[in-house]
């Protein structure tokens, strides 16, 4: 399965991580794994969903040559730009139109008929940018913190000064769920770029901030549904 990434253009670089596109090769399912994201997805013959935050994996198979495109917003900023409540969109996907009305049915229609997709779906977007506040300033300290393997999901709140309540509040309007989740999410994340880039399990486990490899693996089997090793196979 062909697959490019695209860097956002300045304007929408606060709220998207990246746009992307492929196309299916009917090989077997890609298992996609949270990332704490909300995405846009256009996929031929099927239209345009929000997909949001997922708290484990799940498989997508992409017949051969159906053309698939999206944008992948950052965690905690997915909400801001689209104007939902994260928490609503957890675990879920739902047809653009329903977040969006009449404007998301027209972009869904632009979709179908645009020879750059990844191109459309950045100008609605930014076109969107005048209107909307950014993202919450706080969850997004919050989450910058949590990409460090040494964060504290315990200490968190105080070091931003509020309560554990508020955070975890602001947390799941803005991304979905909760900060341990995401911590949790991440940490997977960071142990697994170490196992892809030549680490040995054990050292992976450390570099992504797990206590042991025992962890990772179960944390693995938690969120992704197999073993490290299996997944990396």
């Amino acid at each position: 399965m062909s697959y490019r990434e695209h860097a956002p253009p300045n304007v929408l670089a606060a709220w998207i991580a990246c746009a992307w596109e492929r196309r299916g090769d009917g090989g077997a399912p890609v298992r996609v794994l949270p990332d704490g994201c909300i995405d846009i997805v256009w996929t031929e013959g099927l239209g345009t969903q929000v997909v949001g935050a997922n708290t484990t994996a799940f498989l997508v198979s992409v017949p051969a040559g159906v053309r698939v495109a999206g944008v992948r917003m950052r965690p905690g900023a997915g909400a801001a730009l689209l104007g939902v409540d994260a928490a609503a969109l957890r675990d879920a996907r739902i047809p653009l139109q329903d977040v969006w009305d009449d404007d998301g049915r027209r972009l869904d229609e632009r979709l179908d008929h645009s020879e750059d997709r990844v191109r459309s779906l950045l100008g609605a977007l930014g076109a969107r940018v005048p209107q909307i506040a950014p993202p919450d300033p706080l969850v997004r300290a919050a989450v910058l913190r949590l990409q460090e393997p040494r964060a504290r999901v315990e200490a968190l709140a105080a070091e931003l000064e509020v309560s554990a309540r508020q955070l975890r509040r602001r947390f799941e309007t803005a991304v979905g769920y909760g900060p341990k989740r995401l911590a949790r999410v991440l940490r997977l994340a960071r142990a697994l770029g170490a196992a892809r880039a030549g680490e040995d399990l054990a050292r992976a486990a450390a570099a992504g901030g797990y206590a042991d490899q025992a962890h990772f693996a179960h944390d693995c089997r938690a969120l992704a549904g197999v073993s490290p090793s299996a997944l990396l196979r």
